[in-house]
C-alpha cells in the first residue's frame, strides 16, 4: 500500500502522521457478504455435500487424498457436483490411486467417468497427469499452483483449490463460472470481467485475504441455490435492494 505523509502545518517532518491512500472496495460489498452468510447458513447446497472436500477417501494414505483431491478437481470442470461424484464413487470402488489409473485402459476409464462434462479430453487429460506425477513427483501432487497448472487439465481455478482442500494452503481465490458470474453481479470487480481468471485477479486486488478461503464455496452454493445463471431467485434473495443487476432484471 503507498502511504503519502504529511506535517499537521503542512509541512514534511518526522512526526507526521501517515495518510493511507484508500484502495477501491464496492459498495455494500460487506453487507451482501453478510446477507449471503444468512442465506448459505443451512450449507444445504450440491457443493456442500458434493465439492472436492467430500469426494476423496480420508482413510487413504496423504498421496492417494491428494491425487483424489485433483482428481476431482479435474473431473467437475463444467460438471454438476452430483455427476462428479458419482465419477468419483465408481472410480473409487476399483481403487482411486496413481498405479491404478495407470492399468486402466481408456475405453474403462471412459465408462467410469462417463457423463461428466467432456469427458473423452478428460480421460486423455487424467492419463497424461498421472504419468507426470508419477515421473516427477513419486506419486504425488505438486505443491504449488505454477506447477499445478502445467499439468494437462488444470487450469486455476483447480489448483487454488487444490492446494487448499490437499495440501491446506490459501494460494488464492478459487473462480468459476459461479463466483465470476455473482462478482459481476455484484459489482464487486472494478469493471466488468469477461473470463473467471481476470475475475479472481479483480477479488484478489482488495478482498481481505481472511475471506479468500471463505468466499468459493459461499458464491458456488449462493450460485446453486438463489443466483441462478438464468432466471436468478431474486425476490428470494436478501440482496435484492443492494444488487445492481437485480435492479436490470
Amino acid at each position: 500500500m503507498h502511504v503519502a505523509y504529511e506535517a499537521a502545518n503542512g509541512e514534511e517532518g518526522e512526526d507526521a502522521e501517515p495518510l493511507k491512500v484508500p484502495i477501491w472496495e464496492p459498495q455494500n460489498w460487506q453487507q451482501q457478504l453478510a446477507n449471503i452468510r444468512i442465506m448459505r447458513s443451512k450449507k444445504d447446497a450440491p457443493v456442500d455435500q458434493l465439492g472436492a472436500e467430500h469426494c476423496y477417501d480420508a482413510s487413504a494414505p496423504p498421496k492417494v487424498r491428494r491425487y483424489q483431491v485433483l482428481l476431482s478437481l479435474m473431473l467437475s470442470s463444467q460438471t454438476k457436483d452430483q455427476v462428479t461424484a458419482g465419477a468419483m464413487q465408481r472410480l473409487r470402488a476399483r481403487g482411486l490411486t496413481v498405479e491404478s489409473i495407470l492399468q486402466t485402459d481408456d475405453d474403462t476409464l471412459g465408462r467410469l467417468i462417463y457423463p461428466v462434462g467432456f469427458w473423452r479430453n478428460k480421460v486423455k487429460y487424467i492419463r497424461q497427469t498421472t504419468a507426470i506425477l508419477q515421473q516427477r513427483y513419486d506419486g504425488d501432487i505438486p505443491a504449488s499452483v505454477p506447477e499445478l497448472v502445467a499439468l494437462p487439465g488444470v487450469g486455476p481455478k483447480m489448483a487454488h483449490l487444490a492446494m487448499a482442500v490437499a495440501w491446506g494452503t490459501i494460494s488464492g481465490i478459487a473462480v468459476d463460472t459461479h463466483v465470476h458470474r455473482i462478482a459481476n453481479r455484484l459489482r464487486w470487480t472494478k469493471k466488468m470481467t469477461k473470463t473467471p481468471e481476470e475475475t479472481r485477479k479483480n477479488l484478489e486486488e482488495w478482498l481481505p485475504r481472511v475471506l479468500w478461503s471463505e468466499v468459493n464455496g459461499l458464491l458456488v452454493g449462493f450460485g446453486q441455490q438463489i443466483c441462478l445463471p438464468v432466471h436468478p431467485r431474486c425476490q428470494a434473495c436478501l440482496n435484492k435492494a443492494l444488487c445492481p443487476a437485480a435492479q436490470d432484471l
